[in-house]
């Protein structure tokens, strides 16, 4: 029964699959004949000499210190405002601001980094302003409910103690909950960091600044060897966050 359930779920995927190729019209012929690959071949090879000039590489430096910033300062907003937003979320203060915080939590992670960034270019302009605010934004809500999901499950008791010692809520907070639960919420920031920075880099498609718009002002002109470059510079900020965020879960989370 279950290797028939299995060839059935094999056959049906496969049927999708066509199905979709057919519905699509894509011609996997035409796109890998001659004329085509020789076209494709010749167009990454101009990716193969990057532009390593000293005007362009000083370009490059200011757009990459510029996406930095856009996630570092997105992520940053972001963890403010999610925890804001996670403590009614959580149910600490009546149903009533439980589901309306966690209904604007849904709305904002509902809408993807990229839609946010040109609603953002509408409202102020082009630039990282905008690529900053789109991904605080979706970002909150990301946080925002990985906040209110930890809220949930920390253990009371600290907190408690600490009110019948004559404490108010906001040191019990501070003292009897927030100890527990700082090692998760710092992982969580820095896991939103690492996405942030790999968004923060694409954000320039719609005008929102960064390393992106440069690329996608350098593929628009056929720059290749300066799209290239930039390539490049997005891979070694990529891992150099990678490695710094895993260095600081390493320092700072397992401790």
């Amino acid at each position: 029964m279950n290797r028939l359930i299995n060839l059935l779920l094999i056959l049906g995927i496969g049927t999708a699959v066509v199905a979709s190729i057919r519905y699509l019209g894509i011609d996997l012929g035409e796109l890998t004949g001659s004329g085509n690959l020789k076209q494709m071949g010749a167009y990454v090879l101009r990716f193969l000499s990057p532009d390593l000039s000293a005007g362009h590489l000083q370009a490059i430096g200011r757009g990459a210190v510029e996406t930095m910033a856009m996630s570092a300062l997105g992520t940053l907003l972001a963890a403010v405002f999610g925890l804001l937003l996670a403590l009614p979320a959580a149910g600490r203060f009546g149903w009533l601001l439980q589901s309306a915080s966690r209904l604007v939590l849904n709305g904002l992670r509902a809408i993807p980094e990229l839609v946010w960034a040109a609603l953002m270019v509408l409202a102020a302009g082009l630039g990282p302003n905008a690529g900053t605010l789109a991904l605080a934004m979706h970002t909150t809500g990301v946080l925002g409910r990985l906040f209110a999901e930890a809220l949930e499950n920390t253990p009371p008791q600290p907190a408690e103690a600490i009110r019948l010692q004559g404490g108010n809520v906001v040191w019990a907070f501070c003292y009897g909950t927030l100890p527990n639960l700082f090692p998760q919420l710092l992982a969580y920031i820095l896991y939103r960091w690492e996405n942030n920075i790999r968004m923060a880099s694409v954000l320039g498609f719609v005008g929102a600044g960064g390393l992106g718009q440069m690329l996608y002002v350098s593929l628009s002109l056929f720059q290749e060897a300066q799209a290239s470059t930039v390539i490049l510079a997005m891979l070694v900020l990529v891992f150099a966050v990678d490695g710094l965020s895993s260095w600081s879960r390493q320092r700072w989370v397992k401790a």
